[in-house]
C-alpha cells in the first residue's frame, strides 16, 4: 500500500501526464504504482524535469539533478518517491 508521500508523488506524475494527453487518451491510461516506469507513461526528460519542479516547490527542497543524471537514476515512480523522501528527510 502506497504511503502519504508516495500518493502525493503519484497524483504530480498523474497530473502532468494528463495535461500532456488529450482526454481519450488520458481516460484510457492505467493505474499509476510505484513500479511504474515513468517512460511507459511517456515521460521524457523534459517532462521529468517538470514533475521535479512541481515535487521541489510543494515540498521547499532541491533536487541536485541535471536532467540527464535525472533520467538515469530515476526510472520509476517508486525512484522519484525515494529521492523525494530522502531531500524530506535531509531538511528535518
Amino acid at each position: 500500500m502506497a504511503d502519504e508521500l508516495a500518493i502525493e508523488v503519484i497524483t504530480t506524475i498523474k497530473r502532468r501526464v494528463e495535461s500532456e494527453l488529450d482526454g481519450i487518451a488520458a481516460a484510457s491510461m492505467t493505474e499509476i504504482t510505484t513500479e511504474t516506469e515513468l517512460a511507459s507513461l511517456g515521460i521524457d526528460s523534459l517532462g521529468l524535469a517538470d514533475v521535479l519542479w512541481d515535487l521541489e516547490q510543494a515540498h521547499g527542497i532541491k533536487i541536485e539533478l541535471n536532467t540527464s543524471d535525472a533520467w538515469s537514476n530515476l526510472s520509476n515512480v517508486g525512484d522519484v518517491v525515494q529521492a523525494v523522501r530522502g531531500l524530506i528527510a535531509k531538511e528535518v
